[in-house]
């Protein structure tokens, strides 16, 4: 088993009830549900963190979507302007 540290962390009134609401609910260790909280935020993070230093490497390689695929993206997302201008209507 991994070493395991003490952390404290100062939590809010409100907070603090709502962990002991959940801990109570769950049966479980208000440690418990901290670490699993803190688990999840790292995960999440990671991930997007790692992505953004991806992005950024792609694009100081000068890898770049074309306006042609940005368009066609778009046009799948839905009712999207390529020209922020014109759907708020300060066009021309």
């Amino acid at each position: 088993m991994a070493s395991q540290k003490v952390l404290t962390p100062r939590l809010d009134d409100n907070l603090t009830g709502q962990l002991d609401k959940l801990a109570r609910a769950t049966r479980r260790s208000r440690s418990f549900l901290a670490a699993e909280a803190i688990r999840d935020y790292l995960a999440l993070n990671s991930w997007q963190v790692e992505e953004i230093h991806k992005a950024l490497a792609e694009a100081d390689r000068g890898e770049f979507a074309t306006e042609a695929e940005v368009q066609r993206v778009a046009k799948k997302a839905g009712s999207f302007s390529f020209d922020s201008r014109e759907r708020v209507g300060l066009r021309g």
